[in-house]
């Protein structure tokens, strides 16, 4: 069973820079996207330049950023989420804040009476249809990718990097993914934390491993199926597609930690296109082996709540990860002390941009290593125009709010 590890120190470590990039330039488009019916905002929706693999999601406030090069001259950007319909937005050079509307998608009662009763076989067939569905040759990705700590409410750390990323093939399951910064920042500290510094160990590596489909380790493959019930729970529509949802809990207790959640499997290819799930936190002490990598003898850490999210994307008749997402709450209490502090970790990946072509493994000497902190590897440095022509996920409004604090802070 892969574990997620993150580190708890007591000291700060030595700092490394990160080479300058010079912009192209580019157009922008800036949104929300909300829900036609009820006005909400609707968080981690794709978003992605009609024809073209180039793409971003939206935050968890649903607002986003695109970025589109001056020489590319591309009307349309496409906006899906689970549940709605695909829409299409034609773009003109104006730039401006605007609102992206996207429609609930009934699903027709006729595929709701259809419901096959055994669930297993569901999961089964999509983990043996992986090599029909999925990459079968390297790919070049770029990603964006944002961790953050808080302390309660207040943000001790943020951290953020442009990533160029070897994804391997999904018929090849030994050859792992690789990662290397193309930019990145953090910012110190934000607030300043008591005397516990948290750092999360392997950064873009520990991201990519809930790309559950090439690390089904992780969680559910064909070795581990029978240790988890699963239960056919409803038909859905994503990005046009009729889905199965396929609820799971553990089954056997295997003396440590499964998990619980959500598959979506396509009805017509039997691909999973997305994952919600948690580890299962009811036996605290094994929950606390799968986190913790080092830690101060006198620390007592309870898990609280964790939340996995994987979603993948449909391009040319290949299913490609897309988005990925994890939280995980936490209480850290000294021995022989009253009060304990509550930290929450997220930790969020979009890609931005994938290619075929020129997809080599990387240098050594250029790769982050899978133990990395990557707070280590970039420099404190934030400003506004800082992403220059990347694409990025957009701030949601209380990471913006503490990057302001931080540029305060630096200012003066």
């Amino acid at each position: 069973m892969v574990r997620l590890f993150f580190i708890i120190m007591l000291l700060v470590q030595a700092e490394a820079g990160i080479a300058a990039f010079e912009a192209a330039g580019y157009r922008e488009v800036r949104g929300i996207v909300k829900d036609a019916v009820t006005g909400r905002a609707i968080p981690f929706a794709s978003v992605w330049v009609t024809g073209s693999h180039t793409g971003t999601v939206s935050n968890i406030d649903g607002e986003f950023r695109l970025k589109i090069p001056d020489n590319d001259p591309v009307p349309e950007i496409s906006i899906s989420h689970i549940g709605y319909i695909k829409g299409g937005f034609l773009i003109d050079q104006a730039s401006g804040y605007r609102e992206f509307v996207v429609h609930p998608h009934p699903v027709p009662i006729q595929e709701v009476v259809i419901k096959p009763t055994d669930a297993r076989s569901l999961v089964a067939r999509a983990l043996d249809a992986v090599e029909d569905n999925y990459p079968g040759i390297p790919w070049k990705l770029t990603g964006f990718y944002r961790e953050t700590i808080r302390q309660r409410r207040d943000y001790v750390s943020i951290t953020e990097a442009v990533v160029d990323i070897y994804k391997s093939p999904y018929n090849q399951g030994n050859e792992r993914d690789m990662f290397r910064i193309v930019k990145g920042r953090k910012s110190g500290n934000v607030k300043r934390a008591d005397t516990l510094l948290v750092k999360l160990r392997g950064g873009p590596h520990v991201s990519m491993l809930l790309d559950i489909v090439k690390n089904p380790e992780l969680m559910i493959s064909p070795e581990t199926i029978n240790f988890y019930r699963f239960e056919l729970t409803d038909i859905i529509k994503i990005d046009d597609e009729t889905n199965y949802v396929i609820g799971f809990s553990p089954g056997v207790d295997k003396g440590y930690p499964l998990y619980y959640g959500k598959l979506y499997i396509s009805v017509d290819r039997h691909a999973i296109t997305m994952a919600e799930f948690s580890l299962d936190l009811s036996n605290s002490e094994r929950a606390v082996r799968n986190f913790i990598f080092r830690k101060p003898a006198r620390l007592r850490f309870t898990p609280v709540n964790t939340r996995y999210l994987v979603k993948y994307i449909e391009m040319d008749g290949e299913y490609h990860v897309n988005y990925l997402r994890y939280e995980l709450e936490f209480l850290a209490d000294w021995r022989r002390r009253l009060f304990r502090t509550s930290y929450t970790i997220v930790s969020e990946m979009a890609i931005t941009g994938r290619s075929p072509e020129s997809a080599a493994r990387f240098a050594v000497d250029e790769a982050i290593r899978p133990t990395a902190v990557l707070s280590d590897l970039v420099p404190v440095y934030f400003d506004e125009d800082f992403w220059d022509d990347y694409n990025y996920i957009e701030p949601d409004r209380s990471v913006e709010a503490a990057i302001r604090r931080l540029n305060r802070q630096l200012d003066w």
